[in-house]
């Protein structure tokens, strides 16, 4: 048994069978020129060929003295694990187009993961109609966040068209992680001790920028919308690739961050569709945009290293010049602030802001408190040139991630070589026609071209 981080321990406390709390990712495959009609089939085998699991691939919850709370990780033997049930190939209906791609992504995104076994699977899925190959992966919240997973699936691909070798991220080395109090059970809690001990003078700090120098945006001051109610299990996927050239253009015409420039980007999209559902506050939105806390030896360690900081959206002002340069100066703001913090104590604080979702249970309160924020947009660093896995070329990288309650929508994206990979997760019953969204972010994009002259 090895005792859970508390951060860990929320995202399993947290599931249900309308929240499943794993975090996923939708990747297109370009087979290699003259690869014959086996070559996924032939794929799949060298993949289920690695049969060495690291711990990450091999924990699955355990209790500690019979509770009933998961508070420890039991750890299966390679030989235990059963691979014909992790990994599995699948073929899309005719005529395979992305859209049949993205339902087949939406139906496996909404399913749960096992708990009597380690908490991943991984589909590799065939029958495109252009001859592309996909891979969805999920992987449960409490093993890994979305910045690890990432880094973790880049470890397996090469740089050289030529490199046939089929590495699997659950048979990879694991990176040496520097040692800390944090590296043990005991340090994880003595840590997490801290944390907590840190949040009185944090809150004092916090208090002040808010009260009196007016710096940060707070949570449970963001406006109801038709994305922060009651959600039901089923998921929507939906994904789509832009050149990241163009954002670069209106951030540097802008003279903002890059993340800011996505950040507008996201704001337009969405005033553009809740005006089209008659459902834009007249507050703005307020975004949740995690950020990794993560040194480069700890890139793809496993578990949960990440914080966070609130956005206003701006979403009240009409001007995409004016609502990009408000987006920025609140971005600014709460950055100087919690950039002044020890990371534990952003950690601590980032569990602050998630905490009114643990409540969404409890009758009545999504309906009648505001939410902490309205949707977490995230951007998650990726790769920056073609990238190849076993010879096939990557063509798209899509994250999907998790819904907690009162969150009927996420947006997430990655950089990949040159274009910039957006996945969105929707709520099936709360977010009708997701896929308008895709249409609305570049309608937003040109707007923002216009507003700044590029």
């Amino acid at each position: 048994m090895e005792l859970m981080a508390p951060t860990d321990s929320v995202f399993l406390l947290a599931e249900s069978r309308e929240h499943p709390m794993h975090v996923g990712g939708l990747s297109l495959f370009e087979p290699p020129e003259g690869a014959g009609p086996g070559f996924v089939r032939e794929f799949t085998d060298a993949m289920v060929a690695n049969r060495e699991f690291q711990p990450t691939f091999r924990k699955h919850p355990g209790t500690i003295m019979g509770g009933i709370a998961p508070m420890a990780w039991g750890c299966d033997d390679n030989d235990d694990i059963d691979v014909d049930y992790h990994i599995r190939r699948s073929a899309l209906a005719s005529p395979g187009r992305v859209r049949e791609l993205l339902e087949l992504a939406s139906r496996l995104h909404t399913s749960l993961l096992d708990r009597h076994r380690p908490l991943w699977e991984l589909y590799v899925v065939e029958g495109l109609n252009d001859g592309r190959f996909a891979i969805y992966s999920k992987m449960h919240h409490a093993l890994i966040d979305g910045v690890s997973a990432m880094k973790l699936m880049q470890r397996t691909l090469s740089v050289d068209p030529r490199d046939e070798e089929v590495r699997a991220m659950w048979s990879l080395p694991r990176r040496p992680r520097p040692k800390s109090a944090g590296s043990s059970p005991l340090g994880s809690l003595i840590n997490g001790a801290k944390s907590v001990a840190g949040l009185a003078p944090s809150t004092v700090k916090l208090a002040r920028a808010a009260l009196f120098e007016q710096q940060l945006t707070l949570p449970m001051a963001a406006p109801h919308t038709m994305f922060n109610v009651k959600i039901g299990g089923a998921r929507r996927c939906a994904a789509q690739s832009w050149s990241a050239d163009r954002v670069l253009r209106v951030k540097k015409a802008a003279g903002v961050s890059f993340n800011d420039a996505v950040l507008a980007m996201c704001s337009g999209a969405l005033r553009y569709y809740l005006i089209e559902q008659n459902a834009l506050p007249d507050a703005p939105l307020i975004a949740m945009v995690p950020v990794s806390l993560r040194s480069k030896e700890e890139a793809d360690a496993g578990g949960n290293m990440v914080g966070s900081i609130l956005c206003s959206l701006a979403t009240d002002l009409e001007d995409p010049a004016e609502r990009i340069q408000a987006i920025s100066a609140s971005m600014r703001s709460n950055k100087k602030v919690v950039a002044e913090l020890p990371r534990l104590e952003v950690l601590a604080l980032s569990a602050l802001y998630m905490a009114p979702l643990t409540l969404g249970l409890v009758p009545g309160f999504i309906s009648s408190t505001p939410p902490p924020f309205n949707l977490v947009i995230s951007n998650v660093p990726g790769i920056s040139e073609s990238m190849y896995y076993g010879g096939a070329r990557l063509d798209g990288s899509y994250p999907l991630s998790a819904l907690p309650e009162g969150q009927a929508l996420n947006i997430t994206l990655v950089n990949n070589a040159g274009n910039l990979d957006f996945g969105l997760v929707g709520c099936r019953r709360s977010v009708p026609h997701l896929q308008r969204l895709l249409a609305h972010l570049e309608s937003s994009l040109k707007d923002l071209e216009v507003a700044v002259g590029v």
